[in-house]
């Protein structure tokens, strides 16, 4: 191999192959703070990328964070959750990195949760999630919006809470029963 290819390839092989896809610091913000509701947006820290790494794009003034959409999934996804929760979904980020994915990465941080080696707080806090097809350039909208809502109540079982442990479209449903992650899932009817 020729040697003034080195350097190229070092270039390549350190950088983010994904960051030429991410939008300005800005609107990344604009899109995360669609998944929060109205009144709470102004006051809310958001997460983002910067150079292909996660990082603080914005202070909070509130209880809310919100996380801008990863660029190497295929769908598009904001969210914000209560700041209680961010340990909890930091662990969640470190151990995507590291390959853990599915089930095997729920129970890995259910069990960091019991062991408390991860902090979660006993009390319900919310996270909202909005999907959607993409950002709208011209208006920064989320295109195709559907948000839903995930209220962890860890350990909680359906003697506890008097809801159903089956999935349900548009009716609320306890999901994790019993688990350190136990959270309802409200999920209402898709337009």
């Amino acid at each position: 191999m020729h040697t003034s290819i080195y350097p190229l390839l070092a270039l390549l092989l350190t950088t983010p192959l994904f960051a030429a896809d991410v939008p300005p610091k800005e609107q990344q913000i604009a899109a995360a703070l669609q998944a929060a509701p109205e009144g709470r947006r102004e006051g809310a820290a958001v997460l983002g990328y910067d150079g292909g790494q996660l990082t603080w794009l914005r202070e909070g003034s509130n209880d809310l964070v919100c996380l801008y959409d990863n660029p190497d999934d295929d769908r598009f996804s904001v969210a914000c959750y209560h700041k209680d929760l961010e340990p909890f979904m930091a662990r969640g980020r470190e151990l995507s990195a590291q390959g853990m994915k599915g089930p095997a990465r729920r129970d890995h941080r259910f069990k960091e949760i019991e062991e408390g080696k991860v902090s979660m707080p006993r009390e319900p806090r919310t996270l909202y999630v909005l999907h959607g097809s993409g950002v709208n350039p011209e208006t920064g909208e989320v295109e195709e919006p559907y948000l839903r809502w995930v209220v962890y109540t860890p350990f909680a079982t359906p003697e506890s809470t008097g809801l159903s442990a089956k999935p349900a479209e548009s009716a609320p449903w306890l999901m994790d029963a019993g688990t350190a992650g136990a959270h309802i899932m409200i999920n209402p009817p898709r337009p």
